[in-house]
């Protein structure tokens, strides 16, 4: 099984609403789907929403079945030392998963490894990928 067969994080998808009140959703996995990595908002669309919401608050619809509640991506520079946007944090974050408890986990995978899978022998794609999801996080930022 390779990397983009797995089932990613980003495109989890609440599958089955409450039926009961003592029923826990359930998240629906689905594969990896290609995007532009040109577009940080594509990639932020179709691998992040999910979970972190359209918005980046946190409040996508897969976020109720999570054991570790989705950050808030639009206060990355408020939270931030200095209150600027942290991008080589959050780069490092998105190519390795280090210094998030959930990033890595089984519910927020590391998306460099998920990104080389999908541009295979083009580093050069990868490293556009992240810069370019990185930039739409940092527009996201709230004043």
């Amino acid at each position: 099984m390779t990397f983009r067969s797995i089932i990613t994080f980003s495109a989890l998808l609440l599958a089955a609403s409450l039926s009961g009140a003592q029923d826990k959703p359930v998240v629906k996995k689905v594969p990896m789907k290609q995007t532009s990595p040109a577009s940080g908002k594509e990639m932020y669309t179709q691998y992040c929403a999910a979970c972190h919401g359209t918005d980046g608050k946190g409040g996508g619809p897969a976020a109720v079945a999570l054991k570790t509640p989705p950050a808030d991506l639009t206060t990355l520079a408020k939270r931030a030392e200095g209150g600027k946007y942290p991008s080589d944090r959050v780069a490092t974050i998105l190519r390795t998963g280090t210094g998030v408890a959930a990033h890595g986990s089984a519910e927020m995978p590391m998306w460099g490894p998920l990104f080389r899978s999908m541009d295979a022998g083009h580093e050069d794609t990868v490293q556009q990928r992240i810069s370019n999801l990185n930039g739409y996080l940092k527009s996201l930022q709230t004043p």
